[in-house]
């Protein structure tokens, strides 16, 4: 029930928190004051070795996350307060509807009582809370300034904004400040947005650029892990197309600016797109934009900004061929830009030069140890729609000579299927598999491809063959479940064996697995006729278990 009230349990602050943090979060139960429900979120105080500030912020559904302004909360962590304050909540959770309902109750109070207020009454109160805080008496004064067009005023309170040096204390922006750094910078965006209202566009363009370029050399120095610096960032960069549209700058003046932004080094912190400025920019800006993207691409060829820049303008122009002699200038040797050079010209219609540039980076990269998958994909597919099967298999079965998984295995199937010559085809793929197998070439899953191969296929003979000081643990278990009904005693025998391997370790994770291991080998046990037998195996793994609680309460769950 508590689960339901307020969106999250015990086993989701244990995720978050880790199992250290939440056993020591357990002994700050009674350190928790000031527990405030919001209707997303929950703020509280814990007193540890100091006092700090926790906030949780409810999604609304099962997802939790939480904020505390401890030296390990600052770094990003779910501390143990969060895990106090979380298991707080859970304590109280029949009163968090009424703590809800109240505090709407309070806001719609305040709405109504601040709506009744007088002109004068508002300012006294806006006076005083101008007076207190220093934060507020800035911004507001940065708004004030933006709306009698006080330039000066408004360029010097932007660029104290943008500095990042006050909250910088070891030379970068912390987690813990770079909300509000991210705020600063959002404020600056909503100033340069009033300037243009106010008739001043030509002034945010030119603060709009400077505090573009200052985020920019600050921003690899920020830990934005939540994103918000980066979000002000947008709203600033989205103030400049804005006023670029208002005060229509020199076109040619503004591609050069675009260019130099989107190359630079520090350009991370913003998604400029020169395409978005094209109504400003008209064919003479448009045209210096594609004469400097073509000159720094001659300079660096292989720079992935320079690149990605001209790759933007040319597919805006509409241009094919000059897409694909730009995409031919640099292939990839894996076959990833054939593919894409594929993708273009069968998109414009023209297929049967797609296949083409397809086949040709099937045979540029065919000395490659890795061909990338999808353009095998393309090629098939193409090959398949137009009754070409021979051709598929073919290409199917060079691709698993060189990656020799089980995915390849399974596409080498289909397609010899297809081209009806699996029989041959498959004894001659499983010696591939075998003599690898020999070597000690496992998949990347740990065990021999060989094992998974026929698994697949359903030989399970064949497997138990082969698995012998071969397979892993999981191919083992695979094998076993597949042999429950056929070969019961094999089975239990791997069950039994992987029992063993479990008892060791700790967790839920394990302890899971440890009772679906144990509920395999029951169903084994009844096969053969000896549930007495597995009775008494699993009386003596309890006594032996018994003070793993979290065990013994899993497994009676399932009945064991």
């Amino acid at each position: 029930m508590a689960r339901k009230v307020v969106g999250f349990g015990e086993d989701d602050l244990r995720v978050l928190a880790g199992a250290r943090s939440f056993e020591r979060g357990r002994g700050y139960l009674d350190a928790v004051s000031g527990l405030d429900v919001g209707e997303g979120s929950v703020t509280a105080v814990v007193h540890g070795t100091d006092v700090y500030e926790v906030e949780l912020t409810l999604d609304g559904g099962d997802g939790i996350s939480g904020w505390c302004d401890c030296p390990y909360g600052q770094e990003g962590n779910f501390c143990k307060h969060c895990v106090a304050v979380g298991l707080t909540v859970l304590r109280r959770a029949k009163t968090i509807p009424q703590q809800r309902a109240a505090a709407r109750a309070r806001s719609s109070g305040l709405e109504a009582w601040l709506s009744g207020l007088s002109r004068d009454q508002l300012l006294v109160l806006v006076r005083e809370q101008v007076a207190e805080d220093r934060e507020l008496r800035r911004r507001l004064e940065l708004r004030a300034a933006a709306a009698r067009t006080d330039f000066g005023t408004v360029r010097d309170r932007i660029a104290a904004l943008i500095d990042p040096r006050p909250l910088a204390r070891y030379g970068y922006i912390e987690y813990a400040d770079a909300s509000g750094y991210g705020r600063q910078v959002a404020e600056a965006a909503s100033a340069l947005r009033s300037l243009t209202a106010g008739g001043e566009a030509a002034q945010a363009v030119a603060l709009a650029e400077e505090a573009l370029r200052v985020l920019g050399e600050t921003y690899g120095e920020i830990d934005d892990s939540d994103g918000v610096v980066g979000e002000a960032a947008a709203a600033v960069a989205e103030v400049h197309l804005e006023a670029c549209g208002v005060a229509r700058p020199d076109p040619e003046r503004l591609a050069e600016w675009l260019v130099g932004r989107l190359l630079a080094d520090d350009s991370d912190v913003t998604d400029l797109d020169p395409l978005d400025y094209a109504e400003v920019l008209g064919p003479s800006g448009l045209a210096r934009i594609r004469q400097l993207a073509a000159e720094a691409l001659r300079r660096r060829p292989s720079g992935w900004a320079e690149r990605y820049l001209m790759e933007r303008l040319v597919k805006a122009e509409g241009d094919v061929d000059a897409l694909v002699a730009l995409y031919a200038q640099d292939l990839d040797p894996c076959g990833a830009t054939h593919l894409r050079i594929a993708e273009e010209l069968e998109t414009a219609g023209r297929t049967e030069e797609a296949l083409a540039w397809a086949e040709r980076g099937l045979r540029e990269c065919a000395a490659e140890t890795h061909i990338d998958s999808r353009l095998v994909e393309h090629v098939c597919v193409r090959y398949a729609e137009t009754g070409r099967v021979a051709d598929a298999f073919a290409v199917r079965r060079d691709q698993f000579r060189v990656e020799r998984s089980l995915a390849a295995y399974r596409q080498l199937r289909s397609a010899a299927w297809a081209a009806d010559c699996w029989e041959a085809e498959r004894a001659v793929a499983l010696a591939i598999l075998r003599e690898d197998a020999r070597r000690e070439h496992g998949s990347r899953y740990g065990g021999p491809v060989l094992i998974d191969a026929l698994l697949d296929d359903g030989d399970l003979d064949a497997a138990w063959r082969e698995a012998a000081d071969r397979a892993d643990d999981r191919q083992w278990e695979r094998l076993a479940d597949l042999s429950r009904e056929t070969r019961p005693a094999e089975a239990l025998g791997v069950y039994l064996r992987l029992v063993e391997r479990s008892k060791e370790p700790t967790g839920d994770r394990v302890y899971r697995r440890l009772a679906t291991l144990l509920l395999a080998a029951r169903d084994c046990h009844r096969v053969l006729g000896t549930e007495d037998a597995f009775a008494g195996y699993l009386a003596g793994l309890r006594a032996e278990l018994k003070r793993r609680r979290k065990l013994m309460s899993i497994l009676d769950r399932h009945g064991l």
